[in-house]
């Protein structure tokens, strides 16, 4: 059934947990800082009988977070919106191109349809924050049962319980689950796997299940293994899927590195200072507002039965001095110096304000652009990434899930005959910018007069206009050239009558 023995798969799975405890420590402080209500599992001091937030004093990390988390999920996978779309590869028959963009239209409808009716913007927004917190984030993605609202079902996996196969170059090419199943509930999901019990009450409470998928040339091969104390590990399930359920992205990779690196982790020492800093003026406030007091032993004052509290009478012997307060040696001002340095540099980290909305009047047409030109250099290795980890990998799956089932014709996205379009606010940035390109070129063609514009194929310019735009395929047709190259020129001429100083959209 499968290529891989019991004994090997269980020999990757330690030596995957091995090289995963290195990371642990530092995914600890990211999480305890910025997001701790992830942090259960990964030692006992997160563990669930305990409360990480307790050490939190500032909330600008967590803030910036959950920023940071929902701008990557508008401005990449905006939810009730058509971010991707399937169009012709390179070598479909022009003659055939129009009616294929029809079906591939049909296709991408499909597809969106069941997204939409999933719980996907659910589970890629708990996604996104484990992987602006630690770099790493994996989302599961399952085909729903028979009858369901939609054929896909995501579940947002914590990285507490992944474990990630490398190659030389850093590529994932395994992934490891660990999870903790109840005894009645590995009899339901795999009937045989265990006996039941001679009497109530001697079964454990929860037993260690290791799932494994892992790539085998063009296959993924599944293992499903429980863990038992007593004796060697025993094989519940075994199999092989065409795309891996486990679709692991990162933020940021070093060299031959598995595990990715996180915007939190290069604001951490500024994040753990401002909370320190914020702590000790909280001290310092009590102190102010309390005070500290002294008194005299006078064998009549009492310290143990004092209260400070309006109106309360404090005795105290003839001639002494009662009790008197104890003055501080100095004021703690000095953290208004660094607080507000500190903060802009954990927001201006976790990318705060850069991706949503600015506040303020109505940005010009320019500015619009050189905000687009800075998101792209800001993220574009964090976008490219994600696109080729994360986005390609996920409408490979739902191809191949919606495929099986019948409801789109299978096909493959290499390129030649589909290929994958992204329509999302993020990956048009630079489709806006091939079209103001163009659109000047247009503009400054036209003033030549009509001799230049007759090298200018306006047909096909239309048609590229409409594409880079994101316009459906049913909405372009073929244009009759009568009459077009003189309504091109009067079109083109008439972008000169703006007024002089203002920008043009």
């Amino acid at each position: 059934m499968t290529d891989l023995t019991l004994e090997a798969v269980w020999t990757r799975y330690q030596q995957a947990g091995r090289r995963r405890r290195c990371w642990e420590p530092l995914w600890r402080d990211a999480y305890a800082y910025a997001l701790p209500q992830r942090a259960a599992g990964l030692g006992q001091e997160f563990g669930p009988g305990r409360n990480p937030a307790e050490r939190l004093f500032d909330g600008t990390a967590l803030d910036g977070v959950d920023q940071l988390a929902s701008s990557l999920l508008a401005e990449l996978t905006p939810p009730w919106s058509q971010w991707f779309g399937l169009v012709p590869g390179r070598e479909v028959d022009p003659l055939e191109r129009d009616t294929f963009a029809d079906l591939l239209d049909h296709a991408t409808q499909a597809l969106q349809a069941h997204f939409d009716r999933s719980n996907f913007a659910v589970e890629i927004h708990q996604a996104f924050l484990d992987l602006v917190t630690v770099g790493n984030a994996t989302l599961l993605f399952e085909e729903a049962p028979a009858g369901a609202l939609s054929a896909f079902r995501f579940a947002a996996v914590p990285m507490a319980e992944m474990y990630f196969e490398g190659g030389a170059s850093g590529q994932i090419t395994g992934h490891f689950r660990e999870t903790r199943l109840a005894p009645a509930t590995i009899r339901a999901r795999w009937p045989g796997a265990l006996a039941e019990p001679k009497t109530a009450g001697q079964e454990p409470e929860a037993l260690r299940v290791v799932e494994a998928v892992q790539a085998c040339g063009p296959r993924h091969l599944y293992h499903a293994i429980l863990d038992r104390s007593d004796a060697a590990p025993l094989l519940l399930e075994g199999g092989c899927f065409e795309t891996s359920p486990f679709i692991s992205f990162r933020w940021l990779k070093g060299a031959s590195e598995v595990y990715g690196r996180s915007p939190v982790m290069t604001a951490l020492p500024d994040i753990k200072t401002v909370n320190k800093v914020v702590e000790l003026v909280l001290k310092n406030a009590s102190i102010a507002v309390t005070g500290i007091w002294q008194a005299d032993d006078d064998g009549v004052l009492n310290p143990a039965t004092i209260r400070l509290v309006p109106g309360s009478i404090i005795p105290k012997a003839v001639g002494s001095s009662g009790l008197t307060p104890l003055q501080a040696p100095g004021r703690f001002d000095v953290s208004t110096l660094v607080l507000d340095d500190l903060r802009a540099r954990i927001r201006r980290t976790l990318l705060v304000d850069r991706l949503g909305p600015v506040n303020g009047p109505r940005m010009t047409a320019t500015e619009i652009v050189e905000r687009s030109s800075e998101v792209t250099r800001l993220l574009g290795a964090t976008f490219g990434r994600l696109q080729s980890e994360l986005l390609t990998p996920m409408i490979a799956r739902a191809v191949a899930i919606l495929a099986r089932r019948g409801e789109i014709p299978p096909f493959s996205l290499d390129g030649r005959l589909v290929d994958l379009t992204y329509k999302s606010p993020l990956a048009r940035i630079q489709a806006r910018q091939d079209v103001q390109n163009t659109l000047l070129w247009l503009e400054s063609t036209a003033k030549m007069g009509e001799a230049a514009m007759r090298v200018v194929d306006l047909p096909a310019t239309a048609k590229w206009l409409g594409h880079s735009l994101g316009v459906p395929a049913q909405l372009i047709r073929d244009a009759e050239p009568d009459g077009l190259l003189k309504a091109g020129l009067e079109l083109l001429a008439g972008t000169d009558a703006a007024e002089d100083g203002h920008d043009q959209p």
